[in-house]
Order: C-alpha cells, then structure tokens, then sequence
C-alpha cells in the first residue's frame, strides 16, 4: 500500500532531480566537487524512498535482496580501488547502468505483451526498442574498455578481417530489427535485439586503442544515460527520465571537449582504424642512446632553477607518487624556486584524473594549470620535470601526420631550457609511439620507478 500521494511524490521527485542539476553544478570545480558529490547522492537516496513509499511494489524481498549483494560488491570494490583503476570502474558501473536499463527494457516488453495488443502502445514500444539496442550496446563495450584499461587485453586497436562490413552490417541489421520490434512488439525480437547489441558493442570498442579509450567511455556513459532517459518513458517515471538526460547530455559535451582536446573528431576516434588508420604504433623499445641522470643529477638541475614546471602522467599514478613530488615541490619552494605543475586535459586515462590525484597529495588546486595557460610558460621554465607522461608531451602530435595522435594539443615542455623525463623503461607511451623528445639534447632521462626516483631526488635537494 502506498503511502505518499501523488502530489507529494511529484514534489519529491523534483527535489531529487534538483539536487541532480546541482551536483552536476558541483562537480564543475574541485572546490564544491565534494559537496556536489554528497548532494547527488542524496538525490538518489530520496529517489529511492519516494518509489518504495509511493507505489505499490511487487517482489520486495527480492528487490531487498538485489540492493544488499549490489551493496556488498560495490561498497568494497569502490573503497578499495586505486586512484590509477578508477577510469576501469567508471567503465564497468557505467556498462552495468547500460545493462540494467536493457533487462528493464526486455522485462517491460514482455509485460506489454501479456497485458493483450502489444502494438497499441507504440511510444512504448519505440522507447523499449532504443533502449535495448543503445542499452546493450553500452554494456558490451564498457565491458571491452575495461578489460583494455585493466590490461586484460591487448590496448591496441583490434581490427578483425572485414571488420567494416560487419560492423555496418550488424548496425543496419539491428535498426532492422528495432523498426521489426516497433511494428510487431515480439519479446523475441527484443531478445534477438539485445544479443545484436551486444555483439555491435564488441565491434564498435575492439578497433579503439591507445589514448582513445577514455574518450569512448565517455561516450558509453552518454549511451547510458539515454537508455536510461528512455526507460523513465517506458516505466512512465519523471526522475529516471531526467537524470538519464542529464547524464546523457553531459555525457556528449564531455565527449565533444575531450575529442576536442586531442584535436580529434569523434568519428576519427571511434571509427580511425576501421578506415587504414592507426589509434596505435610500435610496442618495441627503442635502443636509440639517450643521456641518462642520477637522482643526484638531477637535484642539482632542480636545486638551482628559478622556475620548474612538473607535468604528470599515468606513471606518476601507477607509483603513487603524488605525495612525494608535492614534497619535493614544497622543498624547492622553501628554497625560492617557482613550482607549477601543467595539466594536460586528457593526462592520465580520464578527464580530471590527474587533478584529482594531486588534490588528494593536498597539492594547491591554484598551482594546477590547464594546458592553454602554462603552455606559454614553459619558455620562462628552467627545469620541466615530467614524470610519467608521454603521449601529451610528444611533438609528432605537431610533426608526424602518420601518428595516431597527431592534430592533438600538446604540453609544449620542448620550449623549456632543460626537460627531465622519469621513466620506467623506453617503452611508447599508451598510444604506442616513439617520442622524439627524448633524444633531444636538452632532454635528460631519469629511468626507475617514479616513487623510488623521486624519493631519491627529494633527498638529494634536501642536502643541497
């Protein structure tokens, strides 16, 4: 038996779409990005209640149930993550919000059939049938980008024989059978929907490779969120409606900018490889001589600078070594040297990742530059320490028209008088692709894990 009223079940409903817009708000700058965070969440804790207080639920032990073991395996695998895994797990709980929405989609077919004439509610039908092909679609490629990003598979774009004909093939056929689905409202054609989707999610990921995978789940998430938008018109509920398109319409610009920032269009991005060309190079590791340096080396370098600037990358996080280089760079500041650290927009594997590894070194958010404004400073930088990037750092970005990543705005750390690179090895960097900035003669190597090799820099200031 219901509790709430309708009225009172809209109004509420509107206060959790409201604190939706404003986490959305929050999480638009570091400072509030917390308590963005908090207000979304208890948007959807009030979403939550008002649908168990306002309808009238079948099956409540089993929908008990399957919120206990969803909080049992989530609440630990989100506490326990690394700060270097966090893009995985983004991939993974958007793929499974891409996949509920599809079961919901299939489970609401199947209610429309057994109630008589599933052909009488074709807005329904129409909304069930986006959501199952968009839904599945989502699943099985986040699920594909997560096995890239954990490594479980080859990061290099995978490209199948005849991989374009059957991609186009599988997406006319599924549009097929969605138009089929929408004059008939067959729950087996919503299955064979569903299983179309899947395998059209594995084609559209699987040639997607090296930096580009952080732009696909970003667009996964926008799928996600549609087939959410279209599952609050299916179940004719207003909440899911609007955060799906909330997530949905974030999710594009998102896309759109870090498309963008790479000086790629997301066609290039998503379809490259398919068309001859390559989203990834070489795996071998040059034995082109370079200048290699000892920590002692290169506190010397630091230790009578004026100004440095450091750039992070996916190696710093994979060392941990966030806390280390914000004391080496307290420790250069406490000697009157200028310290900044310049961002790249897609360092890292994801959006703000870097931003928010720092932050939590407890890094000063006013000594992150984004890349148009410390770009111009590198001219003034003694000293560019970068530690653990690469593909954002690489001229062939400006020279090489073959590269994967080449129209891509890159940190200009080349203009500085003297480059220091931590390295583990000479291996490409994620988008498989030699630098050549690397055998410059202002550039000197520093080849270790991060964490280890600036521990021994940061001591060696120290006895300046």
């Amino acid at each position: 038996m219901s509790v709430l009223s309708g009225s009172w079940t809209e109004v509420l409903y509107l206060v959790a779409a409201v604190c939706f817009i404003l986490a959305l708000k929050g999480l638009s700058g570091p400072k509030t990005a917390r308590r963005g965070n908090l207000i979304g969440a208890g948007g959807a804790v009030v979403g939550l209640l008002v649908t168990f207080l306002a309808f009238d639920l079948d099956h409540i032990p089993l929908i008990l149930l399957a919120i206990v073991v969803g909080s049992a395996l989530a609440v630990p695998a989100a506490r326990r993550v690394q700060m270097t895994q966090m893009p995985q797990l983004v991939a993974l709980f958007n793929g499974v919000g891409g996949g509920a929405a599809a079961v919901v989609a299939i489970l609401e077919l199947a209610a429309i059939g057994a109630g008589g004439d599933a052909t009488s509610d074709r807005g329904n039908l129409a909304a069930v049938a986006f959501t199952v092909l968009v839904g599945s679609i989502s699943f099985s490629g986040s699920c594909v980008t997560f096995a890239k990003l954990q490594e479980l598979m080859t990061t290099r774009p995978v490209v199948i024989p005849g991989a374009a004909p059957l991609l186009v093939g599988g997406l006319v056929f599924s549009v097929g059978i969605a138009v089929w689905l929408f004059a008939v409202g067959q729950l087996w054609l919503g299955l064979l929907l569903l299983v179309l989707g899947l395998a059209v999610g594995v084609m559209v990921v699987l040639p997607v490779g090296g930096a580009d995978v952080p732009i696909v789940i970003s667009l996964l998430n926008a799928f996600t969120g549609l087939t959410v938008a279209a599952g609050g018109f299916v179940l004719h509920n207003t909440l899911l409606l609007v955060a799906g398109t909330l997530v949905g319409a974030s999710g594009t610009i998102l896309t759109r900018e870090m498309a963008s920032a790479m000086g790629r269009s997301v066609g290039g991005v998503m379809f490259g490889a398919l068309r001859g060309g390559s989203t990834a190079g070489s795996t071998a590791i040059s034995d082109r001589p370079v200048k290699s340096v000892t920590p002692d080396d290169v506190a010397i370098l630091l230790g009578y600078a004026r100004k440095v600037i450091v750039v992070p990358g996916y190696g710093l996080a994979v060392a941990q070594a966030q806390h280390t280089i914000r004391e080496l760079a307290e420790q250069l500041e406490a000697k009157g040297i200028e310290v900044a650290y310049g961002i790249h927009p897609v360092a890292g594997r994801m959006p703000g990742h870097m931003n928010v590894l720092l932050a939590e070194a407890n890094v000063p958010y006013e000594a992150l530059k984004e890349m148009d404004e410390i770009n111009p400073e590198f001219k003034t930088a003694d000293v560019v320490l970068v530690v653990g990037a690469n593909d954002v750092v690489n001229p062939a970005a400006k020279t090489t028209p073959s590269a994967p990543i080449y129209g891509m705005p890159i940190l200009e750390v080349a203009d500085a008088q003297q480059v220091i690179f931590l390295k583990r090895s000479m291996r490409p960097g994620f988008a498989g692709i030699e630098n050549e900035l690397l055998y410059d003669p202002k550039t000197s190597l520093l080849f270790g894990d991060a964490k280890d090799s600036l521990t021994k820099v940061l001591s060696a200031v120290k006895a300046l």
